[in-house]
Order: C-alpha cells, then structure tokens, then sequence
C-alpha cells in the first residue's frame, strides 16, 4: 500500500483527518502521521483541538517530539495541558524542555498552574528558574537561556569537541561555543572552527576575542534588532561585571520582532495591542482596546465642526466649497499617512533619528511640492471642466497644494516629535495624522476661499 504522507498546511481537512482517525481510535496510524510532521506544525494543528481530544492525541506523541510540541504552544494551550497531566507526564514535559521556554510558559500561566510546575523541577533547574524571573520581562535578562556550552582557553579541539557532545543534549544550541575564564567571557568558537582545526590544537590559539556581547538590562527590541544587523544564531549575554549568564538565541529575537511588529501595527491603527489572537480576544475585550482613541479622536475633529461653522458665510456666498471639503480632508490624511508610515518605519530600523528632522523636513518639502502640483493641475483642470468657474478652480487647486504640503510636513515630523519625547512612534499614525490634517486643511482651505472671493 502507498504511504500516505500529512499535509502540513494544517488545512480543515487535515483536522477533519485527525479526528476521524480519533473516533475510529487507529492511534497507531495517528502516530505515524504526526512522526512525519514538524513539531511547529503539530502545535498548530492542536491549537484546533477541543479540551477532551487535546490531551489524548498529545499524549501520542513520543517524549521528546512532546517537549518540541509543547515549546510551540500557545499560553493558553500549554495550561489546558498542564492541568490535563499527571505528575510523571509533567516532570517529562519539564525535564526535555529549554530553560527559556519553561520561563516563558511560567510568565503567562495563572499562579496555581506555576506552582504546580515548580514543585516538579528539580532544586537547581528551579533556581535558575527563579533568577530569569528576577529580570524585568522586556529586558535580555529574561529572553535569554543558561542552557550552552562553555570550554577552557587551555583545552585542546579534541577536548572541547568531547565536552560538547556530552552537553549538547543539554543546550539549546551548539553552533556557537563560548570561552570563560573564572565566568567571564573571554573568547568563543564555532563549531566549523573545531572541526577545520586539528585535535591537538589549544582553544585559546583558535578563538575570536572580538566578541559581540549583550547586557541583561538591553531592552528586547535592541536585542531583535542585533540580531537584525549582525546576522548572528546566538548572542552571549554577560552581567555588569561581564560575567556570562546565558545567551539568546535567533529563535526567540524572531518571536520579539513578531511582536513588537504586531504591538506597532495596531498603534499605527489607534488600537491598544492585545495579548491573545483576534479570535481569542473576547468581543469586549476588542471593544475595550478600540474605544479609547475612538474617543478621543472623536472628540478632537470637533474642531473641525468648529471651523466650519465659524465659515457660513462662505458657504452661502459660494455653496459650491462645501462640495470639495471631503475630497481635500481624504487627500491630506492619504498625504500625511504616507510620510508618516515611511517616518515610523525608518525610525523602527534606526535609520532615521531626530537630528535627521532637518532632512526629513527638505525631503518632504520637495516629494510634497511635485505631488501636491500634479494633484493641482488635475484638480483645477477638472474643476474648470465641470463648472467653467476658473476662481473656484484656482482656490481649490492652491488648497489642495498647500494641503498637501502641511500633510507632509506633520507626517515627517510628528513621529520623530514623538520619539524625542520618549513616546512610541506608532501613535502618530494615521488616524491621529488624518485628525490633525482634516483640522489644518479645513483652515488653509477656508482661508484662500475668503481671501480670494473677498468674503
């Protein structure tokens, strides 16, 4: 008979799959199909389970296929399980799991579930344990592993290569290898460098002691975004004395960026960040992140209401400005949110920074001047077109320019006023550009309008 093989898009047929094997209670085949998937892909599929098939098909899964399983998980998952576990089944759980992932799972489950787990880690693994949890949560401190391999400067390569295959199983990677000296770092080697190098070699004439390091304190946005510039697999993490700690590996810097990212991208659209996944998040709880800024920029485009009802007069003189105040308020909010994406973005890479204000300024002065005078021509050429008026085509061409010249001008310059003063850039995104443009194009607007036709 052909061998099947699982689809690891984790589709509704495969979970459809899954649970007819469950009901037909073939567990062997079951088994066979989750030996031949990734372990994140299996966490993915289990995420779809309900509490009661949860931990019968986790439980399927050998020992350390579990542990990789289980690290994948998300928060509310893992304690689904815990609870689910007897005591041997959690220990094993505890046992293969990487130091940083247990710190992680502890972080977000309820205080019973900790307890729990606590009490099934042995004294030493608890301790360390312990000291992760010291360290502030945003901070290197606690993304970082205790689990690597460190050598000796007077070791041989025929040594060392011996040492890490006794710890290896242990660590959490090898790839890197690190050099201490009383616990301070003092050099590191790569496992490419070991086995290009003979065995009788000495690890002190082989090392790199240029060494790029971390500091338990560093915030874990910069730590994603070394990663990010140097392109490392791991980073040592040393104390205030220098003293090596742990490391962080590239695995756990992505998870940072995925998150940082997400925290941005509902800043940018004036929504408190959530800590669970859309579906997840409860309808009031979708409510209560929203409502916030909704209120408040609600409440702020009343000024645009009080500009306009401070302009009647133009109104009834020319009825025809009313007709193109929605078109100049969409074109400055699209203006500013442009420049005002680009400016966060840039800020996010530290490619640009608040002396760079100058610049940005010249630079949107001049993108704003060619798009603003292309919208212009067009605008005006239209305007005349339908409504053979050349002032009312003059008035509103030179509104929309100046419009769009003041759009550029706050996009650049607000997340940059933003990040100055210690505030997250995201928040001057577009719906707060869009708020404070509608404001400042309605009175440029209304101000050429008066002056021109003597209003």
């Amino acid at each position: 008979m052909q061998e099947e093989y699982f689809d690891t898009n984790y589709l509704e047929d495969d979970l459809e799959k899954i649970k007819e094997l469950l009901q037909a209670r073939k567990y062997t085949q079951l088994k066979e199909l989750f030996a031949q998937t990734n372990e994140a892909d299996v966490a993915a599929i289990f995420e779809e389970l309900n509490e009661k098939e949860l931990p019968l098909v986790f439980r399927l899964l050998g020992k350390e296929e579990a542990a990789e399983v289980f690290a994948f998980m998300e928060h509310d998952t893992q304690t689904t399980l815990v609870n689910s576990m007897t005591d041997k089944e959690l220990e094993q759980i505890l046992d293969d799991l990487f130091l940083d992932d247990t710190v992680d799972m502890i972080e977000e489950m309820p205080a019973n579930v900790v307890a729990r787990i606590l009490r099934h880690t042995d004294p030493k693994t608890r301790k360390q344990i312990n000291e992760l949890l010291k360290y502030p949560k945003d901070s290197a401190g606690s993304m970082m592993t205790v689990e690597y391999v460190n050598i000796k400067k007077n070791m041989t390569v025929g040594e060392a290569i011996t040492r890490i295959r006794k710890m290896a199983s242990d660590s959490e990677t090898v790839y890197t290898v690190y050099v201490t000296e009383n616990r301070k770092l003092i050099g590191l080697v790569t496992v490419k460098d070991l086995l290009i190098s003979q065995d009788e070699e000495r690890i002190e004439d082989i090392m790199e002691t240029n060494i790029i390091t971390l500091s338990t304190s560093d915030d874990q946005e910069d730590v994603a975004k070394m990663f990010n510039k140097y392109g490392f697999l791991a980073f040592p993490v040393v104390d205030k004395e220098d003293r090596l700690v742990g490391i962080i590996t590239v695995d756990d810097a992505m998870e940072v960026l995925q998150d940082e990212n997400t925290e941005d991208i509902t800043r940018m659209a004036a929504i408190t960040s959530a800590e669970d996944t859309y579906f997840k998040t409860s309808i009031f709880k979708h409510a209560k992140n929203r409502i916030a800024w909704l209120l408040v920029l609600m409440l702020s485009s009343t000024l645009t209401g009080t500009i306009l009802t401070s302009y009647e007069k133009a109104f009834a003189a020319v009825p025809l400005l009313v007709s193109f105040i929605p078109m100049l308020m969409d074109t400055g909010g699209n203006c500013g949110a442009q420049s005002s994406t680009l400016i966060i973005r840039g800020i996010a890479l530290d490619e640009i920074v608040f002396k760079d204000i100058f610049k940005v300024i010249f630079k949107e002065f001049g993108v704003s001047i060619l798009v603003g005078s292309i919208l212009a021509v067009v605008n005006g050429i239209r305007i005349y077109i339908m409504y053979r008026s050349a002032q009312l085509a003059i008035v509103v061409a030179c509104s929309l320019a100046m419009t769009v010249i003041l759009a550029k001008f706050i996009g650049g310059v607000l997340p940059l006023t933003a990040k100055k003063m210690g505030l997250d850039p995201a928040l001057m995104a577009s719906p707060l550009i869009t708020t404070v443009v509608d404001t400042c194009s309605i009175l440029v607007y209304f101000k050429i309008a008066t002056a021109f036709f003597n209003l």
